[in-house]
């Protein structure tokens, strides 16, 4: 029998969607499930963009520029230039989602057996993009007990070897809800200069920012224009998750025309999502200080219900709309499917992330969860109410 390859072996489940079998078990017993366990936003996408697609009068659905449609990407640079990004059409490239950006930036700076560095816990698929691209990660461990903050520059600089290539972050982060300082960013800055590396950073939860506080942009530090790599997506930002339209943005000149050849390859990005997403840059600003609003109180309200149960630790995000909560537990793995196969409250669970899945050093994050706080307030503290009955239930086993 002829056999996959190895790095197919290697390829990692995703710790998010591996569990959505014994999720679908218990909606057949008649259990209502409460996903904490996926971004996906219950907000409504923007009118303008839905009306965009139902008005359509297309007699050919043509392949676009293998860079997106120009009028789209012209648009997306005004965007970006409103909102203080000095990023012009030529330094965009439309991707399908933010994943296929991602992997055209690995793709378009490494070879096999390259290393990137990623401050964990991560995006779990930045280990599904590595493994397809043959890269290998380099963990930098961030802490709960520093609200995940940037580990030091030494814990970078002591992983740098003639095989690194570049530092990827999540700005503000996935899993964590972290939001990197303009002084972090400076020190990253700093150290992919002095060891000539990319610094690529995935923003596509910029918008989400709660407290005062300011996403500051890769795009944004001067004299990095050579280094920086953006990454982007519509999904957060206009809850257009299935749109699958993204971009990578640099001004380096070289790796734009590396990348526009792994764009060519792969012919465009889907012309129906661009045409809805171009038409999502009208959104009014209101849209977003309704939306904002809500999920600063959804945090709020998450963050105080989990404080108050025994033995739980949780790092209070400051950007996007996730946490990582350490549980009085041995094993989030056992117990997030033990809360799907045999638990419920009057016919209730949850749906958490085991949250070791999201860090590439073994053995670390055991008994943390990722919660995503993309449910109606009401659904939040119903979803908690029931976490804290299944913990006692589960260590009484």
């Amino acid at each position: 029998m002829p056999k996959v390859s190895n790095k197919g072996q290697r390829m990692p489940e995703s710790p998010i969607r591996k569990l959505v079998p014994y999720s679908e078990i218990a909606k057949k017993k008649g259990h209502k499930v409460y996903h904490l366990n996926i971004g996906q936003p219950d907000i409504k996408t923007p009118e303008v963009a839905m009306n965009s697609i139902k008005n359509l009068d297309i007699k050919v659905l043509e392949y676009s520029h293998s860079a997106g449609f120009e009028s789209y990407r012209t648009k997306l640079s005004q965007y970006y230039i409103a909102h203080g990004l000095p990023i012009d059409v030529a330094d965009i490239i439309i991707t399908t989602g933010g994943s296929e950006a991602l992997l055209f930036a690995m793709g378009s700076t490494m070879d096999t057996d390259d290393e990137i560095i990623i401050p964990e816990p991560f995006y779990a698929n930045y280990n599904g993009f590595s493994t397809a691209s043959g890269v290998k990660v380099v963990p930098v461990i961030s802490t709960i007990d520093t609200g995940f903050a940037l580990p030091p520059i030494a814990d970078f600089e002591k992983l740098i070897t003639s095989k690194t290539k570049a530092i990827l972050i999540c700005n503000p982060g996935n899993p964590t809800g972290y939001l990197y300082s303009k002084e972090e960013m400076k020190q990253l800055a700093d150290l992919v200069k002095k060891y000539d590396l990319f610094l690529i950073a995935d923003e596509v939860y910029r918008e989400f920012t709660y407290d005062g506080d300011v996403h500051y942009s890769v795009m944004n530090i001067p004299g990095l224009e050579a280094h920086a790599i953006m990454i982007d997506s519509v999904s957060k930002r206009y809850s257009m998750c299935g749109a699958r339209i993204g971009c990578i943005v640099s001004k380096n000149k070289e790796l734009m025309a590396t990348a526009m050849k792994f764009a060519q390859a792969r012919l465009s990005p889907p012309t129906f999502a661009q045409i809805a997403s171009e038409a999502a840059l009208s959104t009014p600003q209101s849209y977003f200080d309704e939306v904002i609003s809500e999920y600063r109180e959804r945090r709020d309200t998450l963050v105080a219900a989990l404080n108050k149960i025994e033995g739980v630790k949780v790092a209070n995000p400051k950007g996007a709309f996730y946490c990582i909560a350490q549980l009085p537990i041995d094993n989030a793995d056992k117990f997030a499917q033990w809360l799907l196969e045999c638990y419920d409250l009057n016919g209730e669970t949850v749906m958490v992330a085991p949250a070791a899945g999201f860090y590439s050093t073994p053995g670390v994050g055991l008994n943390e969860v990722r919660i995503a706080y993309v449910l109606k307030k009401e659904d939040l503290i119903k979803s908690v109410i029931i976490l804290e009955d299944a913990i006692k239930v589960y260590n009484a086993l």
